[in-house]
């Protein structure tokens, strides 16, 4: 496997190597030369030799270096590539000259955000000498979200002595993005929230939906709200008896989402990723459900998405977040609220994600009234366990009982925290990164159908 990054690749670089016959010629011509100087009779015979060698290896070098590159190439791959999918590349290879070196060895300088297996490759050089032009396939796997460029292929050519071996790069340039592999969260174990799969829970409605769709006749198991007696007093059967019609409602629609992500020193690179992967799949499930969807982040960049409605806002989700990465800097959910509060024109569900601290508590107080009188939000948070190291039986030291007494503390404070939060009328959401898929898309039914948005 041959994994370089091409930032540090230099196009059109040309490099001359000695090759494995060089190395042993040499070697054998100057144990010859060392019995030369004992032995005057061979001396000649070695000074011919020598000038022999000379002769051969300076024509295998102008022959490689004027002849031997006369490759093309040129790479096909797609522009949009999911994160752990692997990808299928094509390399498409010609020759203008009849010459062919001796081997040829290809290195394709892929990016360090992929891996593959599939260098050193070796041509099929009689293939290439027959129709002028291969094709080489491989495929490799995009390991990060984010921009990728491809810069140039690399050739090794040796000469058909094996005295030398040129190293050529060509230029090949291709870019593309890495996005969020959606179809791998949305399958199997990778999403615990898939409502295609009944993971998520079906929740109950409190009385009828927000919106009247249409009218319908009584089905056993109806509530008796739900009938419209108007509509039945003006139904009768042919015996004159009156037939009962209810009332159908669906869940209203055309309701905003705001996604505000922590992209701070809060949220490590695991549990951000896992944060973004559940917000484009809970804003997949709300666009699938008529509502318009937006997105901010705070902290390593200040990012925001404005409202869009419909399953092409989805894209536009995609192609805006999906090269957002967290990095150690500060972050403040507080500031994030304001600048989401000076975007809003509408009520809406704030799905605001970060790792929240006693002192957040502080800062966000006054702002908190705020969007209660206007919005529904929604704190989440990734609960943290305590780890313990060594038997419980071993004695610890007054170091590890300091330290395990400040991280109770800790928990407990944040714990007193989101109690308060919740008796001030917020929603709180405290999740694990395995499971915050499915909790949020539940929370989100729920508030749905609970009629609170």
């Amino acid at each position: 496997m041959r994994k370089i990054d091409n930032r540090a690749a230099k196009k059109g670089h040309v490099i001359f190597l000695p090759d494995k016959t060089f190395f042993i010629v040499s070697l054998l011509n100057l144990i010859l030369g060392c019995f030369a100087f004992f032995i005057s009779s061979i001396s000649m015979y070695w000074l011919y030799i020598s000038l022999g060698l000379l002769t051969v290896i300076t024509a295998e070098l102008l022959l490689l270096l004027f002849f031997g590159d006369r490759l093309q190439v040129k790479r096909e791959i797609s522009s949009s590539l999911a994160q752990g999918e692997p990808a299928h590349v094509k390399l498409s290879i010609n020759t203008s000259g009849a010459f062919l070196p001796y081997s040829i060895r290809l290195y394709d300088l892929y990016p360090g955000s992929m891996s593959s297996s599939a260098f050193p490759a070796k041509l099929d050089r009689k293939a290439l000498a027959s129709s002028g032009a291969i094709v080489f396939e491989y495929s490799l796997i995009p390991n990060e979200r984010g921009i990728w460029r491809f810069f140039s292929t690399e050739f090794m050519l040796s000469s058909p002595l094996r005295f030398w071996k040129l190293r050529v790069t060509h230029d090949n340039i291709n870019s593309g993005r890495t996005y969020p592999n959606f179809k791998q969260m949305a399958r199997g174990l990778d999403l615990k929230g898939n409502p295609e799969k009944g993971d998520v829970k079906q929740i109950r409605k409190r009385g009828h939906g927000l919106e009247f769709e249409s009218l319908r006749d009584y089905q056993e198991n109806d509530s008796i709200r739900s009938v419209d007696w108007r509509a039945t007093s003006r139904n009768r059967t042919l015996d004159g008896r009156l037939k009962l019609i209810v009332r159908n409602y669906q869940e209203e629609q055309d309701q905003q989402i705001l996604f505000i992500i922590d992209s701070g020193y809060r949220l490590p690179d695991n549990q951000f990723d896992s944060a973004l992967e559940a917000m484009l799949m809970l804003s997949y499930v709300a666009l699938k459900h008529g509502d318009s969807v937006a997105a901010a982040s705070f902290g390593t960049r200040d990012l925001w998405i404005p409202p869009r409605k419909g399953m092409k806002a989805f894209n536009g989700l995609m192609n805006g977040l999906f090269d957002l990465h967290s990095s150690p800097i500060p972050s403040s959910p507080f500031s994030a609220m304001e600048k989401a509060l000076s975007h809003l024109n509408r009520r809406s569900f704030i799905v605001l994600i970060s790792n929240f601290r006693e002192e957040d508590g502080e800062s966000l107080s006054w702002i908190l009234p705020r969007i209660n009188k206007r919005h529904l939000l929604l704190m989440v948070s990734f609960n943290e366990d305590i780890k313990t190291s060594g038997a419980e039986s071993r004695k610890k030291t007054d170091e590890e009982v300091l330290e395990k007494a400040a991280a109770y503390s800790y928990l407990a404070n944040r714990r007193r925290l989101y109690r308060k939060w919740e008796h001030s009328g917020l929603l709180v959401l405290e999740t694990s990164p395995a499971h915050i898929s499915s909790a949020l898309i539940n929370k989100y039914l729920s508030v749905k159908k609970s009629g609170k948005l």
